[in-house]
């Protein structure tokens, strides 16, 4: 008899039912006896002790189904030592439900934050299975997360569709793609989707650069210009400012983000009619595209296995297509940047794009 606890934490994406589906079908398949206790709301249905026994037929028709059947909630891992506004050792009742079902390993699904709490209960003695979720493909020690792949469709998407309002109009229109931290989704849907600019939280851009850009395509007889960018994207003068002054400067800002912002600019310094489109939650909604759905499921068969070996506290990721368990402790913590001198940027400059630089 194998008895696990499940849960999901911080932000939603497409794949969480197709992840918890694999590992519950990987472990059904090859174990006698089996027990699913699905915690809800992420970590508070660990510390309040909100779980319900699942059955089959909960994972039954979920593979194409986005969002999460056990709901979600962020839980800053900053405040996960300090307890609750009742007193409440936010810690010890984590562990507390742990022991009172007797599990045998607790599989948690979510990003950064998500790991880093995940590795806290490793290092409290919890046997823990990790398996990376985020639409920001940040999370460090695997080539890529589920939902990435599902975002960049959305994303890229909306961008196309961008084109031919654009091009109808003459206009500069900005996409706005969710990553504050890292430009990953924002590059990725920049490129596949033909922006002509994209700007990144990685590569400062100098706003003169960009409009450079923008009249070179206009002297080139193009009559329009794409700009995918993040919500983390940052001017080079604002790069330097420490966090205090540029979160100061953020709040007294006019503009509701970054976007709004190079818009006005742009639109200061060429007369050119310059729009802003924001896709927003959309990019973490729908359901999971099939590379997601085979991703996932392949994580999950190895999440299944390495519960079966007794094998734990390990994130279960993708190395050169090949799945493989990390240890939490070599990754929880640290972020998976867009390098600016990696292949894939000079590529896109060798191309034509601009990152305003």
């Amino acid at each position: 008899m194998k008895r696990i606890g499940m849960l999901t934490s911080g932000g939603d994406c497409q794949a969480l039912n197709a992840a918890m589906r694999g590992v519950v079908k990987g472990l059904s398949n090859n174990v006698d006896g089996l027990e699913v206790y699905g915690f809800f709301d992420g970590y508070k249905g660990l510390i309040y002790g909100k779980y319900r026994l699942l059955t089959s037929m909960d994972f039954s028709g979920i593979l194409t189904k986005g969002g999460t059947i056990l709901g979600t909630s962020r839980q800053p891992f900053k405040l996960m030592r300090e307890p609750d506004e009742n007193g409440l050792n936010k810690v010890a009742a984590m562990k507390q439900t742990y022991y009172k079902l007797n599990l045998d390993c607790l599989v948690i699904l979510g990003g950064n934050g998500t790991q880093k709490t995940a590795n806290l209960l490793r290092e409290e003695g919890l046997n823990i299975i990790h398996l990376p979720k985020t639409i920001d493909n940040d999370i460090y020690g695997t080539d890529i997360t589920f939902g990435f792949q599902s975002a960049i469709d959305i994303a890229a998407d909306v961008i196309d569709c961008i084109h031919t309002t654009a091009s109808s109009h003459s206009r500069v229109f900005i996409v706005e793609v969710m990553g504050h931290k890292v430009g990953w989704l924002t590059l990725y849907a920049g490129i596949a989707a033909g922006a002509d600019i994209i700007l990144l939280p990685e590569i400062p851009y100098d706003i003169d650069k960009v409009v450079e850009a923008i009249q070179k395509r206009s002297k080139d007889g193009k009559g329009f210009t794409i700009l995918a960018v993040a919500e983390g994207a940052i001017s080079k003068k604002d790069a330097k400012l420490n966090k205090k002054e540029y979160r100061k400067k953020v709040e007294k800002s006019p503009y509701p983000s970054v976007s709004y912002e190079v818009a006005d600019q742009i639109k200061t310094k060429t007369g050119i009619e310059t729009r802003v489109t924001v896709p927003g939650h959309t990019q973490r909604g729908g359901s999971p595209c099939p590379y997601d759905r085979v991703l996932c499921s392949r994580l999950g068969a190895e999440a299944a296995q390495a519960i079966i070996d007794g094998d734990f506290g390990n994130m279960i990721g993708v190395k050169s297509n090949k799945v493989t368990r990390v240890p939490l402790e070599k990754v929880a913590g640290k972020l998976k940047v867009v390098e600016p001198d990696s292949q894939i940027i000079k590529e896109a400059k060798f191309m034509g794009i601009s990152f305003g630089n």
